[in-house]
């Protein structure tokens, strides 16, 4: 439908032949468990013959309260997802909240994310961009889906065309997003490719107080109108029990259930790919 460029991650070309899954838990909350679930979704993904990258964040910065855990620090943090990048052979993408932090994690990280709070923090755009990394912008929920045309051209400007954009959500009213499936076609028509956050989008923001809420079992219902929209992949994080995850835990898909899910968006997006 649009003529859209080819976005290299590592190993990866996200090219639309088929759509990409970034997966992976909220936060490293060990090491130990880490590499099970890493493991676990390598499998998976080998069994699948899947196209995708391993996420999980080194640091939560953006929490709701002061007490919540973060994680192990981006030096630390970003070793280990490279050492489990390299042993997987799989791309690793994490988030980065300052441009001393972009430049920390291009040593090891092959998709460097911008989170959706700081989606307007040039600085940080363009230190990412100038790495050599390639780069995922997460729309910010109280931006335009025709804003991140500006979040484009500051990339341009440090020779960085190497970038994928995210739509994970817009405010809607208090503590509440909308995913709003016109944003992906948009974003698209623009010229960028697109992928759609499943899971921050039935994120319900501080809605437990000191903690985000969240509608957990809505993710997949979501992925599956954003596949069919047309988009370029999907993101996901996934914990082995989200009841017991350290962070945005009602929002995460268990990971028993990941391979049925992935199996079904793959055939919607066949069928989508075939009415195009």
């Amino acid at each position: 439908m649009f003529s859209l460029p080819v976005v290299q991650i590592g190993s990866v070309a996200v090219d639309g032949s088929e759509p990409l899954f970034i997966l992976g838990p909220c936060v490293i909350e060990s090491e130990d468990f880490i590499w099970d679930v890493a493991e676990r979704l390598g499998a998976i993904a080998n069994s699948l013959r899947l196209k995708w990258i391993f996420k999980a964040s080194y640091d939560k910065a953006n929490r709701s309260a002061v007490s919540s855990y973060r994680g192990m620090g981006v030096e630390a943090g970003c070793r280990l997802l490279g050492q489990i990048g390299q042993k997987l052979g799989v791309p690793v993408t994490t988030d980065v909240h300052s441009p001393e932090e972009a430049q920390k994690a291009a040593e090891h990280i092959d998709l460097l994310q911008i989170p959706a709070f700081l989606s307007r923090q040039t600085d940080l755009i363009l230190a990412a961009g100038e790495t050599g990394r390639a780069v995922n912008v997460k729309k910010g929920q109280f931006m335009a889906p025709w804003d991140v045309k500006n979040i484009a051209e500051k990339l341009n400007t440090v020779k960085c065309s190497n970038f994928l954009f995210t739509e994970r959500g817009t405010t809607f009213g208090y503590q509440n997003l909308v995913a709003d499936m016109r944003s992906l076609y948009w974003m698209r028509e623009l010229g960028y490719r697109v992928i759609f956050d499943a899971t921050h989008s039935v994120q319900r923001p501080g809605g437990l107080g000191t903690t985000t809420g969240g509608d957990g079992k809505l993710a997949p219902v979501l992925a599956r109108a954003a596949v069919a929209t047309g988009c370029d992949g999907v993101f996901m994080e996934t914990h082995p029990d989200p009841s017991k995850a350290f962070s945005d835990g009602p929002n995460q898909v268990p990971l028993a259930d990941i391979a049925q899910v992935i199996s079904q968006l793959r055939r919607i997006h066949a069928v989508a790919q075939e009415s195009v």
